[in-house]
């Protein structure tokens, strides 16, 4: 299923590679120069207005790194995430 990020943007669940936090990852320089460098090729959506509260890496179908910025919380988004009944695959049931 989905994951809405705000903005009216959504990505699906197999999409999404990991949520980050910004305060507690970007004061890794590896994290900033992967973020830059993700901006500058154009790979980086902005999901709001507001400033960023948590980012959200996913793979597209064509194996391409997209970043999403999110003036959501990263324990927000992880909890929707998790709260969401169509989250089970049908694998798992």
């Amino acid at each position: 299923m989905y994951l809405y990020m705000g903005q009216d943007i959504m990505v699906p669940f197999d999409d999404i590679v990991g949520i980050f936090d910004l305060d507690n990852t970007t004061w890794s320089h590896r994290t900033r120069k992967f973020l830059d460098r993700a901006e500058e090729e154009g790979r980086v959506i902005y999901a709001g207005e507001d400033l960023p509260r948590a980012f959200i890496l996913c793979e597209t179908e064509v194996e391409e790194e997209v970043v999403f910025l999110s003036q959501l919380s990263a324990a927000t988004l992880a909890k929707r995430a998790a709260s969401n009944p169509w989250s089970i695959k049908a694998s798992e049931e």
